[in-house]
C-alpha cells in the first residue's frame, strides 16, 4: 500500500469522523431532547435528513476502508468523543486567535494611518511657515538696505504698505508685516516731531483687549519713560492700527524683541490674542542691523548695531484651517496645535479638546525658534468601525473546519481514479522532462568541455613549436598530449550520445599516475596563476599509491573544473589541492586542522574544509557501501580538496551551486564567463566514481570543494594489470639528483610541506627551516652536506640586509662547496622586484611540478639534458636576420593566443611586448614609440582590430599634419616626420581577413594563425621594406 493511499485513508477517516460523531453527539447526547423548542418540527426534519446522508455516506467510507485495509473494520470507541471535542476546541481557539490578531493588526494600521496623516499635516504646516519666515527675513534685509542704508530713506509708510500688499502672496501664512525702529530716550522728542505722532504704549491693550469696532489708536496712552523705544513706523494695511505702538512696552513683544536682536535669528512669541481680530496668533520678529555688522558678532555687538525690528503676524487659527482644507480626506481627524515650551502646561493654539477616539499621535513642529517648542496632536474624529473582516474570517474558519469533512466526502469517490491518473501523468511528465534535460545537458556539456582541452591543446602545441624541445618543452609536450587525450575522450562521448541520454555512461579502468595527472593540470593553470600572483600548489599524501586504476580523463575533468572555478574567482592568496586517503581524514588530526586561519598556504584565512565533507556517508555512522581502509581491500578511497581564498559563494546562492546552467548571479557570466554546468558535470562524475562531493564557502574568505572517489590500487594485483597500457607518462626523475640534500627556508609549515613533497619526488632529501639564520646554522653545522637551498621569496624580500648577510656568509664558507641558491617565486613580476645590487638567486617559478623543478635545477647546476632540436626543425635564418632585435607589439584578447604569438616571434629573436586590448595598443603606439611592427588580432571585445588600426592611423596622420604645419618640431618625435608603424592582422580565418578589409582600415597585411615561417617572412619583410622607404 503506497504512502499516498495511506494519507488518503487517514484523511477520509478524519473527515468522516467529524460529521458522524458530531451528529451522533448532537442527537444522542441529550441535546435533541433539551433543544426541541429551539429546533421545532422543521429542525427535526433537517436533522433526520442529515442523519440519513451521514449514514449512507458512512457506509461508502467503510467500503473504502475495507478496500484499503482488508477485513479490518473501524470500530467506534469512547475516544472519538474526545477527538471531536479536541477538534472543536482547537478550531475555536484558532478562530479566536485569528480574531484577536486581525483586530490588533487593524488597530496598528489605524495608528499608522493617524501617524502618517498627522506627520503630513505637521510637515506641510512647518514648510509653509518656513517659506513665510524666509520672506520676512528677506524683507528685514530690504529695510536695512533701503531705509537705514540710504539718506534720505527710500521707504515710507505708503511705499511699505504698497510693497507688502503686492508681495503678500509670498507670505501666505502672515496676516500682516510691520517694522518698528529703535529709538533711544534722548531721540524720542525729535522722533515724535518728525513723525507727527507720539509713541503709544501697548501693555494697556494686552490687559484690556478691545473689539475690532471699538479700537481707537488716538485713545491709547503714551509710552512710559524708558531707555529706548521701538515704535512701529511701517505697517501693512491689514495691521496699520499698530503704527506708533511701542513694541517694548508690551510684555510678549518686549521679550521677543530682546531675544531677536541678541540672537540674530527669528524668534516667536507665545500665543496671544491679536489686536482688533482678537484671534490667537504669534509674532515672528527679526532684528534689523547695520549693514557693516560682521557675521560672527557677539550678542552685545548685535544689540549695539540694532536699527529696528521687523515683525510678521501669523494668525494660527486661519493658518491651520487653510491647511486642513487642502488636505481633506475620507478619514477626518481632529488637529490641535500647542505651544509646548512649558511642557507641564502647554498653550493651545488651535483646536478643541473634544475626541471620540482614544488614539492620539503627536508630531513635533519646528518653526525655527529653538527657544519655543510646538507640537501637533491628532485624533480621529470618528470611532473605529467594527472589525467585520476579523469577525467574518474567524467565523469562516469555524465553518470551514466543521464542513471540510462533508466537502471532502463528496470527492472521496474520485480519489482512487484521480490517484491512478495522477501517477500516470507524473511518469509521462518525468519522461518528457528527462528527455528534454538529457538533450539540453548533452549540448551544454559538449559546448563547455570541448573549450577547455582545446585551448590547452592549441596553446601547448604552439609552445612546443616555439621551443628547442629540451626538458622544459618535454613538460609542454606532456601537457599538450594530456589535453589532446582529454579532447579525444570528449569526442568519444559526443559519438556515444545514446549512452549519455540513457544514463549508461561507463568509466574506463586503466592504470594512470595520479601525480602526473595533477602536474598536467597545474601546467594548464600556471600561466593564469602567475599572472594574478595567486599561489597554486598541489600536495599528495605519501600513502596514496603511485599508480591507480580508474578513469584518468574523468578525474582530470573534475579537477580541471574545480581549479578553473577557483582561478576565475580568486584574485589574491592561494589555490591549494590536497589528496589523501579517506582513512587519513578520520585518523589524522593533522589533515583536519591544517587549514586553520593561522596555518594556511598564503597566510590568508580559509573556509573550514571539514565542513565540506561533514555530510559525506563515508564519515557518517551509516558508513559507505565499500571498505574505507585500503588495507583490507584493493580499493583506494581518495578524498580530494580544492581550497581557495576567492570571493566565496553568497549564502543565498549556495543551494543551487550544483544545479545545471545556474550561476551565482546574473553578472558572473558577463564578468567570468562560463555556462554554469561544470559543477553539475563534476557531481555526476563523482557519483559514477562511487564518491560524494560537497563544499563550504564563506563570502569574502573563500571556498573549499571536497570530493571522494574510489579507485583500485595499480600495484595490488597480478601481471595482467601491470600489462595494461598506462594512460599517462610518468614523471622522469633524473638520477643525478639522487643522494643530494636540499634546504627549504620557509616560515609557513603548509607551504614548506608542499615544497618538501615536490623536491622529494626527485629523490632529494629535504631539510626545512623557518628563517635564514637557521638555514646558515644548518649548512655550517656539517652534519649534512647541503647541495642546494631553496628560499621562499617572502623570506628573501622580508629583509634585504639579512639576505645580503646570508649570501656573504655563504661566499666565505670554508667547509666545501657552498650550496646553490634558488628563489621560489609566484610570478615573474615579483622576481623582477626582488632584483638587488648584491645578489639575485636563480628563480624557480611556482606552481612546483616535478618536471619543471628538475629542468630548473638542471639548468642552474649544469647537469642533465641540455635540450635537442626535434623533427629537424630549426629557426629560419632569414627570419632570424629579419626579426632579430626588432621590437614588436602583439595585441590579442585571448591569453593563450597571445602567449603563442609572442612565443612564435621570440623564436626568431624579436623583442615582443604584449597587449590584451585595442585601447592598450593605441596608447602603446602613440608616437613617439620604439615599436618596429604590430601584430593585431581582429576580433576583440570593446574595440576590434580594424577600429584600433583606424584610430592609430588617424593619430599618425594628425602628427604628420602638425609637423608639416610647424605646430610641433620633428625633434619631439625622434626626428621622424612620417610616422607609420607596420600593422599585420592576425586571424585563424583567412576569409574574414581579406586583403581588401586590411587595406581599407590601414593594415599592411595579415598572417594566419598558427604562424607559418614562409608566410611570416613574406609579410614581415614586405612591411619592413615599406617602412624603411617611408622612414629613411
Amino acid at each position: 500500500m503506497s504512502y499516498l493511499q495511506v494519507g488518503h485513508l487517514v484523511w477520509m477517516l478524519c473527515c468522516w469522523i467529524v460529521p458522524v460523531i458530531s451528529m451522533n453527539w448532537f442527537i444522542n447526547g441529550g441535546v435533541m431532547d433539551t433543544k426541541t423548542g429551539l429546533l421545532g418540527d422543521g429542525g427535526k426534519m433537517w436533522l433526520k435528513l442529515w442523519e440519513k446522508m451521514i449514514s449512507g455516506n458512512s457506509c461508502k467510507i467503510h467500503q473504502q476502508c475495507c478496500q484499503y485495509i482488508g477485513s479490518k473494520r473501524v470500530r467506534k470507541t469512547w475516544w472519538w468523543r474526545k477527538l471531536l471535542a479536541t477538534w472543536i476546541v482547537f478550531w475555536t481557539i484558532v478562530s479566536l486567535w485569528v480574531f484577536w490578531y486581525m483586530t490588533s493588526q487593524a488597530m496598528e494600521k489605524r495608528k499608522e494611518t493617524l501617524a502618517s496623516m498627522c506627520d503630513e499635516r505637521a510637515r506641510m504646516l512647518q514648510d509653509q511657515f518656513n517659506v513665510s519666515m524666509n520672506h520676512v527675513q528677506a524683507m528685514s534685509i530690504l529695510i536695512s538696505t533701503f531705509h537705514h542704508g540710504k539718506n534720505p530713506s527710500a521707504i515710507d509708510q505708503r511705499t511699505f504698505a504698497r510693497y507688502t500688499e503686492r508681495t503678500a502672496f509670498e507670505r501666505p501664512l502672515t496676516s500682516g508685516v510691520a517694522y518698528a525702529v529703535r529709538v533711544l530716550h534722548s531721540e524720542k522728542e525729535q522722533f515724535e516731531k518728525q513723525q507727527g505722532w507720539t509713541i503709544k504704549r501697548m501693555d494697556t491693550l494686552e490687559q484690556t483687549p478691545v473689539h475690532e469696532d471699538e479700537y481707537n489708536p488716538e485713545a491709547l496712552e503714551p509710552s512710559p519713560i524708558q531707555e529706548e523705544y521701538a515704535p512701529v513706523i511701517f505697517a501693512q494695511d491689514t495691521i496699520s492700527h499698530v503704527v506708533s505702538l511701542d513694541m517694548l512696552s508690551g510684555k510678549e513683544d518686549r521679550e521677543n524683541v530682546l531675544r531677536a536682536r541678541a540672537s540674530g535669528k527669528g524668534v516667536l512669541t507665545a500665543p496671544f490674542r491679536l489686536l482688533k481680530s482678537n484671534r490667537l496668533g504669534v509674532i515672528l520678529t527679526f532684528a534689523v542691523y547695520k549693514t557693516d555688522l560682521p557675521s560672527n558678532a557677539t550678542p552685545n555687538e548685535r544689540i549695539q548695531a540694532t536699527d529696528g525690528y521687523l515683525g510678521g503676524v501669523f494668525d494660527i487659527e486661519s493658518l491651520v484651517e487653510k491647511l486642513l482644507q487642502q488636505l481633506a480626506s475620507k478619514q477626518t481627524i481632529l488637529v490641535n496645535v500647542y505651544d509646548s515650551t512649558n511642557f507641564s502646561d502647554p498653550i493651545s493654539m488651535y483646536g478643541s479638546n473634544v475626541s471620540d477616539d482614544g488614539l492620539q499621535h503627536v508630531s513635533t513642529l519646528n518653526f525655527g525658534d529653538p527657544f519655543r517648542k510646538h507640537e501637533m496632536r491628532c485624533r480621529f474624529k470618528q470611532k473605529p468601525p467594527w472589525p467585520w473582516l476579523a469577525i467574518t474570517t474567524s467565523i469562516g474558519i469555524l465553518v470551514i473546519a466543521l464542513l471540510i469533512g462533508h466537502i471532502f466526502h463528496a470527492t472521496v469517490n474520485r480519489i482512487a481514479k484521480v490517484e491512478n491518473e495522477y501517477h500516470e501523468m507524473i511518469k509521462l511528465k518525468k519522461r518528457a522532462e528527462a528527455a528534454d534535460v538529457a538533450k539540453s545537458q548533452f549540448l551544454a556539456t559538449v559546448s563547455h568541455e570541448i573549450r577547455t582541452p582545446m585551448n590547452g591543446v592549441l596553446g601547448m602545441l604552439h609552445m612546443l613549436m616555439d621551443t628547442d624541445l629540451d626538458v622544459t618543452q618535454q613538460d609542454y609536450v606532456r601537457t599538450a598530449q594530456a589535453s589532446g587525450k582529454a579532447l579525444v575522450s570528449l569526442i568519444n562521448e559526443v559519438l556515444d550520445q545514446a549512452k549519455i541520454e540513457s544514463g549508461k555512461l561507463e568509466l574506463e579502468a586503466v592504470r594512470f599516475d595520479l601525480r602526473a595527472i595533477l602536474d598536467d593540470v597545474l601546467s594548464l593553470f600556471s600561466g593564469k596563476s602567475q599572472e594574478k600572483g595567486v599561489e597554486l600548489a598541489v600536495y599528495i599524501s605519501d600513502k596514496v599509491p603511485e599508480m591507480l586504476i580508474g578513469d584518468p580523463g574523468r578525474f582530470r575533468q573534475i579537477i580541471t573544473n574545480l581549479m578553473g572555478n577557483s582561478i576565475k574567482f580568486t584574485e589574491k592568496g592561494h589555490i591549494f589541492v590536497t589528496v589523501h586517503l579517506a582513512e587519513e581524514v578520520t585518523d589524522s588530526i593533522e589533515v583536519e586542522t591544517e587549514s586553520s586561519s593561522k596555518n594556511t598556504l598564503s597566510g590568508l584565512p580559509v573556509a573550514d574544509r571539514r565542513q565540506s565533507w561533514a555530510k559525506f556517508r563515508t564519515f557518517s555512522q551509516e558508513g559507505p557501501n565499500y571498505p574505507l581502509s585500503s588495507s583490507s581491500s584493493d580499493l583506494i578511497n581518495l578524498i580530494v580538496s580544492v581550497e581557495d581564498t576567492g570571493v566565496g559563494i553568497p549564502l543565498e546562492a549556495q543551494s543551487r551551486v550544483f544545479t545545471p546552467f545556474m550561476q551565482v548571479g546574473p553578472s558572473m557570466s558577463r564578468i567570468h564567463g562560463g555556462t554554469g554546468i561544470g559543477l553539475s558535470i563534476s557531481k555526476c562524475l563523482v557519483g559514477l566514481m562511487n564518491g560524494e562531493i560537497g563544499f563550504v564557502s564563506s563570502p569574502k574568505i573563500g571556498s573549499t570543494f571536497t570530493f571522494t572517489a574510489v579507485f583500485t590500487n595499480g600495484y595490488s594485483n597480478s601481471n595482467e594489470q601491470k600489462n595494461q597500457p598506462i594512460n599517462n607518462q610518468s614523471n622522469s626523475v633524473s638520477s643525478e639528483f639522487r643522494g643530494m640534500t636540499a634546504l627549504v627556508v620557509d616560515p609557513r609549515p603548509v607551504r614548506a610541506k608542499v615544497s618538501r613533497y615536490h623536491i622529494q619526488r626527485l629523490g632529494i632529501q629535504v631539510e626545512v627551516v623557518s628563517d635564514l639564520n637557521q638555514g646558515f646554522s644548518c649548512i655550517s653545522s656539517g652534519n649534512t652536506v647541503i647541495d642546494m637551498a631553496l628560499i621562499e621569496q617572502e623570506v628573501w624580500d622580508k629583509d634585504f640586509s639579512s639576505s645580503a648577510l646570508f649570501v656573504n656568509k655563504l661566499r666565505n664558507f670554508d667547509r666545501g662547496v657552498p650550496p646553490k641558491l634558488f628563489l621560489l617565486a609566484n610570478s615573474i613580476s615579483s622576481t623582477r622586484s626582488t632584483t638587488s645590487c648584491f645578489y639575485t638567486p636563480t628563480a624557480i617559478m611556482k606552481p612546483l611540478r616535478a618536471s619543471m623543478l628538475a629542468a630548473s635545477l638542471q639548468r642552474a647546476m649544469g647537469t642533465g639534458n641540455k635540450g635537442k632540436c626535434r623533427n629537424g626543425e630549426l629557426p629560419s635564418p632569414s627570419l632570424c636576420n629579419l626579426l632579430l632585435g626588432r621590437r614588436i607589439l602583439v595585441v590579442d584578447d585571448n591569453n593563450v593566443n597571445l602567449r603563442v604569438a609572442a612565443g612564435a616571434l621570440k623564436k626568431y629573436g624579436a623583442d615582443v611586448v604584449c597587449a590584451d586590448s585595442g585601447k592598450k595598443a593605441i596608447s602603446l603606439l602613440k608616437p613617439p614609440h620604439q615599436f618596429d611592427a604590430c601584430f593585431m588580432d581582429i576580433q576583440m571585445p570593446e574595440m576590434d582590430g580594424f577600429e584600433a588600426t583606424r584610430r592609430i592611423r588617424d593619430m599618425e596622420q594628425n602628427i604628420r599634419n602638425r609637423i608639416q604645419h610647424g605646430e610641433v618640431s620633428v625633434e619631439t618625435y625622434q626626428n621622424v616626420s612620417n610616422w607609420h608603424v607596420p600593422i599585420l592582422a592576425m586571424t585563424a580565418d583567412v576569409i574574414q581577413a581579406t586583403q581588401e578589409e586590411c587595406t581599407r582600415c590601414g593594415m599592411d597585411g595579415y598572417v594566419s594563425k598558427p604562424f607559418e615561417a614562409e608566410q611570416l617572412y613574406r609579410e614581415v619583410s614586405s612591411c619592413f621594406h615599406t617602412a624603411s622607404i617611408q622612414n629613411p
